[in-house]
């Protein structure tokens, strides 16, 4: 069953056009996950949903009711915020049932409300503090928890662990899954970060410049990325972009190579739009790519510029002297190699490079549509 649906979903400030016909559906029970860059409209539209912000054009729907003009109080959503949004003056109790003593429900149903969510969230020895004297993890926990017992159709959330420091988010992170594996509840989560939409969606949505660019499971996107704005996107280090030409074309294949590259062949998936002597993109992610340690041939050759231990593994940043890297907002110019592995490199040690041949990506030039096939996934 459809929980929730949009329909070409239009947002403009003035002449600027924030959101563009998004469509989407999404099922009874998913964790939906909206990442972008920085102005791609990811709040925005949730903020849509949520019904803070009106839209332009398009219909909104919950549980199949046509909410498009409705107040955010009668749209069966609880949005949760960066900011905890908690009233210093009242215990944890009473900010967890603010919202159903607004809705002026009995005082058992308050309470159990609030009881069954504090048991949930494992708060139930924090209900008489305020939130001064809770930490940063509890204080979301509490957010979460008036969310909760309003027992909503769609639970929204607004980037709800950015504030918290990176072992907080770990810990959080487990505990919203758990939760919403508990709960069976729709969820739709937006975030900057792609470690939580990797490990929390369902399904992930790649928004840029207000327009969805592709919608599956974190596998899926990160092995078949339909385009080169969502191969880079999602991926840390992220996926290398290297220009190339087209060397010949013979049936589902490509050979494709560039001044500093050996030639390499990568399959295609549908080779219809290239031809000989034409540029486009190779992609290879880090971890697909190996440095030559017995003397044998490699793709390419550099020098270590910058040299990262991680413990249980190693990024190399390497000069690839003529070869051209295909420049981007994250992109250094170098090539990024990730070992799974401690490795004894140093700063402006020599190295060859070997790419992995099935794991190589095409990108047309037009718009950098992806043109290369993809072996099958094991999903979740």
């Amino acid at each position: 069953m459809t929980s929730l649906e949009l329909r070409q979903i239009n947002k403009s400030y003035g002449a600027y056009h924030a959101l563009r016909g998004i469509d989407l559906a999404v099922e009874e029970g998913e964790f939906i996950v909206m990442v972008g860059p920085s102005g791609c409209g990811k709040s925005t539209l949730l903020k849509t949903i949520a019904g803070l912000e009106g839209i332009t054009s398009g219909q909104i729907l919950i549980d199949g009711r046509d909410v498009s003009r409705e107040e955010p109080g009668d749209r069966g959503i609880a949005m949760v915020f960066q900011s905890y949004a908690l009233y210093p003056h009242m215990t944890v109790a009473e900010n967890m049932g603010f919202g159903l003593r607004m809705a002026k429900r009995p005082k058992a149903e308050i309470d159990a409300a609030v009881e069954r969510a504090a048991r949930i969230l494992r708060i139930t020895d924090q209900l008489e503090k305020r939130p001064k004297q809770l930490s940063g993890g509890q204080r979301q926990r509490v957010a979460i928890g008036r969310a909760i017992t309003r027992s909503p159709d769609v639970f929204l959330f607004d980037e709800p662990l950015s504030n918290l420091d990176a072992a907080l988010r770990t810990q959080m992170r487990v505990e919203l899954s758990s939760l919403h594996a508990e709960l069976g509840a729709t969820m739709v989560y937006v975030t900057h970060d792609q470690v939580e939409a990797m490990t929390m969606a369902s399904r992930i949505v790649v928004l840029n410049q207000g327009v969805i660019e592709q919608v599956g499971s974190p596998l899926e996107l990160y092995r078949n990325p339909d385009n080169l704005f969502v191969a880079g996107f999602l991926g840390a280090p992220r996926m290398n972009f290297l220009s190339v030409t087209v060397d010949e074309v013979s049936g589902r294949a490509a050979r494709v190579s560039a001044p500093g590259l050996a030639p390499v062949t990568v399959e295609l998936s549908h080779p219809g739009p290239l031809q000989k002597g034409m540029t486009v993109t190779l992609g290879v992610r880090p971890e697909n790519i190996s440095v030559v340690t017995d003397g044998a041939a490699g793709a390419l050759s550099g020098v270590i510029r910058l040299v990262e231990h991680l413990g249980r593994e190693t990024i190399l940043y390497v000069d690839a002297g003529d070869l051209r890297t295909v420049a981007s907002e994250s992109g250094t110019g170098n090539i990024t190699v990730q070992l799974s592995y401690v490795a004894p490199f140093k700063h402006d040690q020599s190295v060859t490079l070997k790419l992995d041949p099935a794991e190589l990506y095409l990108f047309a030039p037009d718009g950098g549509r992806t043109i290369s096939a993809r072996k099958a996934i094991i999903d979740k």
